[in-house]
């Protein structure tokens, strides 16, 4: 019988621990997008256009999110613009972002609304995901208030 109590002590003391353990809370969009070094030039840009406190908000958001390879694959000229514009560049970061939760497994083929106000093309088949030209990369990196998917190019919005 003291073998048994003697054997269970353990085993008790690791369930007490483990309930005692804290948890990571879940991180925001932003909180995400800052913690995972691909897009740590989407971070900077997302900072620098303001659009931080809305990837912190309560969403939720779906953000299809250019790698730092896209944005490097972009003409010098044409990221240049962007930075020395705020409007343009918060426009071209907000053509990335789609009102909800659209992890892939719930995602439809069709046209979707973004926070800039145009439409972008969603298309699966399978496991294989675009929006507009664009491969997403990495799928369904989930954040407390939506989710993001790393895409292989940066979409230039209608117009610009």
């Amino acid at each position: 019988m003291r073998r048994r109590a003697w054997l269970l002590a353990p085993a008790a003391t690791l369930a007490f621990l483990a309930g005692c353990a804290t948890t990571t809370p879940p991180r925001t969009i932003a909180e995400t997008a800052a913690a995972t070094p691909q897009l740590s030039t989407l971070n900077r840009l997302v900072q620098d256009a303001g659009l931080a406190d809305m990837l912190q908000g309560p969403g939720p958001y779906t953000v299809f999110a250019p790698s730092n390879e896209a944005f490097a694959a972009l003409p010098a000229n044409t990221l240049a613009t962007l930075a020395g514009d705020k409007e343009k560049l918060k426009a071209v970061l907000a053509y990335h972002v789609v009102p909800g939760n659209v992890t892939s497994s719930t995602l439809k083929n069709g046209p979707a609304k973004t926070a800039q106000g145009s439409e972008v093309s969603l298309y699966k088949s399978g496991t294989f995901v675009t929006v507009e030209e664009a491969v997403v990369t990495q799928p369904d990196l989930v954040a407390s208030n939506g989710v993001i998917h790393v895409i292989d190019r940066v979409m230039l919005p209608p117009g610009r």
